[in-house]
């Protein structure tokens, strides 16, 4: 777990815990992103680096939730995006995430911009910028480079402050315990 610049750093889940079918038309960006900072809350509990990540269905619904479990699952793969497309696609069986938002709390990489992209989500709402890995702004323009076949509305700096300050308080107390 190497801390990026700014105290934002990309992460995953672990096992995925079953994210109940709930309609909550009408939620605000900032009231998604809260659910976000749960997840991220709940990465941090395992020693994880907290990032969260929640999809909602073009209905309103929240569909999915993941966070960051590359150390507890060994998988360099397992960031809270990923978690949560899988969950997704598994839930509505399609890969097909049309009219879907991701929330998550940090800019997304590349693997996981990538992912967001093929699943064909519609929006991508993110916290914090990651100046070392982020690929939706700040490092590259996945998501909005036209020659992509599929392309998603971006929303950043949504709770921006607290998503930061959660990353910084967990490299903070990393380096504490001299982790």
């Amino acid at each position: 777990m190497e801390e990026k610049a700014g105290g934002c750093q990309a992460q995953s889940h672990e096992k995925r815990r079953k994210t109940p079918h709930k309609r909550m038309t009408g939620m605000t960006d900032q009231e998604w992103m809260r659910l976000a900072l749960e997840e991220a809350e709940a990465a941090a509990a395992k020693g994880e680096v907290p990032v969260g990540c929640v999809i909602v269905d073009a209905s309103g619904r929240a569909i999915a939730r993941g966070h960051n479990a590359r150390e507890t699952l060994a998988d360099p793969t397992a960031h809270a995006e990923m978690i949560a497309v899988k969950e997704a696609a598994a839930r509505t069986l399609s890969w097909r995430l049309d009219g879907a938002t991701a929330y998550v709390t940090l800019e997304p990489c590349a693997m996981c911009a990538g992912a967001l992209v093929h699943a064909r989500v519609a929006r991508v709402v993110y916290g914090c910028a990651d100046p070392k890995g982020g690929a939706i702004d700040t490092m590259f323009g996945i998501g909005r480079d036209p020659r992509l076949n599929h392309r998603f509305e971006v929303v950043s700096g949504v709770l921006g402050d607290e998503c930061s300050s959660a990353l910084r308080r967990f490299f903070a107390e990393l380096r504490t315990r001299g982790g």
